[in-house]
């Protein structure tokens, strides 16, 4: 299932990780399918308020944490310029379904990277 959201529907997630060599498209593809994940999970649960959307943002972070392993197996990192393009997604994703006000490091505060 796909998002519904047009925003997110039209959204190039982690653009910034596919344009430089250094994150392999297949480990970036994975990260892409986490935050379309969350997506869904946001469309289907519906969170009425921050803590319910920081509990959703939560989980998908620690699938993030999963993913450095396989980042580094590949030679690669989650270092300073992909964190900051995957919490800039979450912003995106929390803005997109009308939670501008969402604090973005509240949205990523289990991230391990």
């Amino acid at each position: 299932m796909s998002p519904r959201n047009q925003q997110v529907a039209n959204h190039a997630f982690l653009k910034e990780m596919y344009e430089d060599e250094y994150y392999p498209d297949h480990v970036v593809d994975k990260g892409r399918a986490i935050l379309l994940g969350l997506c869904e999970r946001i469309e289907a649960e519906r969170p009425s308020d921050l803590t319910a959307l920081y509990l959703l943002t939560g989980a998908a972070t620690e699938e993030f944490n999963e993913l450095e392993a396989e980042f580094e197996a590949a030679g690669s990192e989650i270092e300073t310029v992909a964190r900051e393009v995957i919490a800039e997604d979450f912003w995106f994703v929390a803005s997109a379904y009308g939670f501008a006000e969402a604090d973005a490091e509240e949205l990523i505060a289990t991230r391990e990277w």
